[in-house]
């Protein structure tokens, strides 16, 4: 069984650039929440900008998992490496916590 610590992905140009400008967005809001507290920002509008945090994050692992399922883990079944697909329910299930 491989490491999952040593596990790298090889992603096209296009790939990279969409997932690291979500996060770049992401951490953006993120000070931008921080700021709201440092100025004592009423606590609902910091509770709407997590939420929209949240579902920033949710559709980042939706991108994310889309593109690992269709690559990876089709590769992998390919391959005949079964347990990829206990590694993918594993995953989900961390996911849906």
């Amino acid at each position: 069984m491989e490491c999952n610590c040593c596990k790298t992905k090889e992603r096209s140009e296009k790939e990279q650039k969409d997932l690291l400008n979500r996060l770049s967005r992401i951490e953006g809001q993120v000070r931008g929440i921080r700021g709201m507290v440092e100025r004592d920002a009423y606590c609902t509008d910091i509770l709407t900008q997590v939420a929209a945090i949240t579902a920033a994050l949710n559709s980042f692992n939706k991108v994310l998992l889309a593109e690992h399922i269709r690559t990876c883990v089709a590769q992998d079944i390919r391959d005949g490496k079964d347990e990829t697909v206990d590694e993918l329910v594993a995953t989900l299930q961390k996911l849906m916590r």
